[in-house]
């Protein structure tokens, strides 16, 4: 009897060893941030500058996989299925989680159901930019012109740039013409070649065009100035009402993430995003912080679907 109950304790020991080994490894396995848009897009340098901050806060490797396609629908689909995995999350966006909800007759993921906020990464303007030849240097110039032989330049239907089009032409009372491209440094090629008249894209992207000379920026898309271009006025200081529009980022874990896991990222991504160098980064690429509890991220997004289904109702713009 003594013998067995020896044996049993040493049993139980080397279980225990085995299942905190287990924990310990579950603990070490990458996180997958997953960015549902191509590398080099400025969603992807956000991703990137995220990780690489959160990997640190964590001391646990985050790996950036990028799941481009269909608006940003596959890569936010395939983190709403990912059930219980404490290890994958998004980087949403005003496109996944705001316009899609309307774009979309048949979404494959429903954006307040299938994700948890962890923190609000930040919001960037649009700049409307035309090329630097184009005879306009305001929006009131822009108005003058005949509407169907201007168009306007967008990273595909349905994106935020296609959307702040439809909305100037609503606004304007114009029927300048949308033309989609594959994605937007295609799109800003053929703006600066001259081939289409404007479009609304990051400052990030235009501002060192704007600086060599090759596009001259005509607005703001948001109610006030973009840090990163202060000296251009906003649409709406130009007289064009109800125009307030930015893109914004932020990170989600899929809803059926465990609570203990969902609760530890989100307090190292707020600890993250509230770190001057990460600020400083993000700053660079035109993104503006916003620091937000749980709370407020769903009420902004929640009034985001609805901003933003608004300007899809009215562009008729939609995808099966």
């Amino acid at each position: 009897m003594k013998r067995r109950a020896v044996l049993a304790v040493a049993l139980a020991a080397v279980l225990a060893q085995g299942s905190s080994a287990w924990a310990q490894a579950g603990n070490e396995r990458p996180i997958k941030l997953v960015v549902p848009f191509a590398a080099g897009t400025t969603t992807d340098i956000v991703g990137r500058v995220v990780a690489e901050a959160l990997g640190r806060q964590l001391s646990q490797a985050v790996i950036v996989d990028n799941r481009p396609g269909a608006g940003g629908a596959i890569g936010s689909e395939l983190v709403a299925r990912s059930g219980a995995d404490a290890h994958t999350v998004l980087l949403g966006t005003v496109g996944t989680h705001a316009i899609n909800a309307s774009l979309y007759k048949r979404l494959s993921y429903q954006p307040q159901r299938d994700f948890v906020p962890l923190g609000f990464v930040g919001a960037t303007p649009t700049l409307l930019v035309v090329p630097a030849a184009a005879p306009w240097k305001t929006v009131a110039d822009l108005r003058q012109a005949s509407g169907k032989s201007v168009s306007f330049a967008s990273a595909g239907n349905g994106t935020s740039g296609h959307l702040a089009g439809e909305l100037l032409n609503l606004r304007l009372g114009k029927d300048f013409v949308h033309v989609p491209y594959r994605d937007g440094a295609q799109a800003l090629t053929e703006v600066m070649a001259g081939n289409v008249q404007f479009m609304f894209y990051h400052p990030a992207a235009v501002l060192p065009q704007i600086r060599a000379g090759r596009l001259r920026a005509l607005g703001a898309s948001s109610a006030r100035r973009s840090m990163a271009a202060p000296d251009v006025p906003t649409l709406a200081e130009q007289g064009i009402a109800d125009f307030d529009l930015v893109a914004w980022f932020m990170l989600y874990a899929p809803a059926d993430m465990p609570a203990a896991q969902r609760d530890r990222l989100r307090e190292a991504t707020q600890a993250v995003l509230a770190q001057p160098g990460v600020r400083d980064k993000l700053a660079a690429q035109g993104i503006e912080p916003m620091a937000m509890g749980a709370a407020d991220m769903a009420a902004f997004a929640a009034a985001e679907i609805a901003k933003w289904g608004e300007a899809v109702r009215r562009s008729g713009a939609q995808v099966d």
